[in-house]
């Protein structure tokens, strides 16, 4: 999806239509940019960005607080239509999407012709835009799918397939950030085809473990099938406040309240955690993080929130102040491969 929290505010409040638009929390309170609209971005706007620097790229910034409920119902109508194409269909997120169209619902012999119906169905139904990516492999569909947005369709058949690579800076691989991609370059690697003609084992001495995955996407091969319903590995969810908190009892309510908001997401998937995390984030912006792990697998409220306190108790909470914490799981397991298990009486 284009732009997908802010085009669904945009949608939906017609005094937003044309504006930069950005999704996220107020500059004051340390709020980040969860999304951000085309019009923003012309500003240098750019999601996970701070807001305050957001507000300074562009004076003229409208901020809408995110509403995720809305973004979920309108992600399960988009889903809905990309499964009445096709059952293959792994989502990555609210808003993207892997699709395998070799054989569909619709009969469409062309994979393009398939993603023109796509993205009309979504605008229809919806009234937001959609950009497809369509190609041979996952690496080089999801490269696709970005290169014309908004609105865009680009297909690279397999015959397009090495001229399109010759095209692509090295940060196009997976993996490959603005700090890898800077070390790249200082061994002579700033091109994606560059990666092919250097040695594995001298550019496993700049990414480590990576140097093989590389190798092997810079040829555009990616064997990865779609996998639709994608197990759930984690499930986390953090907070950064407005103000340092400085009171333990402040703290310990908070990882309690973020304990049981995991542990409800657990009870709503049919999932059960072994491991439990405690993430923490100092006034320094020093991060640390914790963890436990028990059999058997559990998301009982009370028991997740006690391991979450237990894992506070091991850092220097209440002798510093804190501005990020965060509770995850880890470990996860569908209840029914648990075995029986004790109810829970509310």
């Amino acid at each position: 999806m284009d732009a997908f929290y802010a085009s669904v505010e945009q949608r939906d409040d017609a005094s937003l239509r044309g504006r930069p638009v950005a999704v996220g929390g107020a500059p004051e309170s340390r709020g980040v940019v969860a999304a951000a609209s085309y019009e923003a971005r012309a500003f240098g706007v750019r999601s996970a960005m701070p807001m305050s620097r957001a507000v300074r790229l562009c004076p003229g910034l409208a901020i809408v607080r995110p509403d995720f409920a809305r973004y979920r119902a309108e992600s399960q109508k988009i889903m809905a239509i990309l499964r009445d194409c096709t059952p293959l269909v792994e989502p990555l997120s609210l808003d993207e999407a892997y699709l395998d169209v070799t054989d569909n619902r619709w009969g469409e012999p062309l994979a393009r012709d398939v993603a023109v119906r796509l993205k009309g169905a979504i605008r229809h139904e919806t009234g937001l835009t959609a950009s497809a990516g369509v190609a041979p492999n996952k690496f080089l569909a999801k490269i696709a799918s970005g290169w014309e947005k908004p609105d865009g369709l680009t297909v690279i058949s397999p015959a397009r397939v090495e001229r399109f690579l010759q095209q692509l800076p090295v940060e196009a691989l997976w993996g490959v950030g603005p700090v890898t991609a800077n070390k790249l370059r200082r061994i002579g690697v700033a091109w994606l085809v560059d990666v092919r003609a250097i040695e594995e084992a001298a550019l496993a001495k700049t990414v480590g473990s990576l140097a093989a995955t590389l190798k092997r996407l810079a040829r555009g091969e990616d064997p990865r099938p779609v996998k639709p319903d994608r197990p759930w590995k984690s499930l986390s969810t953090e907070t950064t406040y407005a103000e340092d908190l400085a009171s333990l009892a402040e703290m310990r309510a908070e990882v309690e309240r973020l304990a049981r908001r995991v542990a409800a997401s657990l009870e709503r998937k049919r999932l059960l955690a072994g491991t439990v995390t405690l993430k923490l984030r100092y006034s320094d912006f020093t991060t640390v993080t914790r963890s436990h792990s028990a059999e058997p697998p559990t998301r009982d409220p009370a028991a997740f929130a006690a391991r979450a306190l237990a894992l506070l108790a091991r850092t220097d909470a209440g002798r510093r102040r804190v501005r990020l914490l965060g509770v995850g799981s880890h470990g996860l397991q569908p209840e029914s491969a648990a075995g029986p298990q004790q109810l829970i009486l509310r």
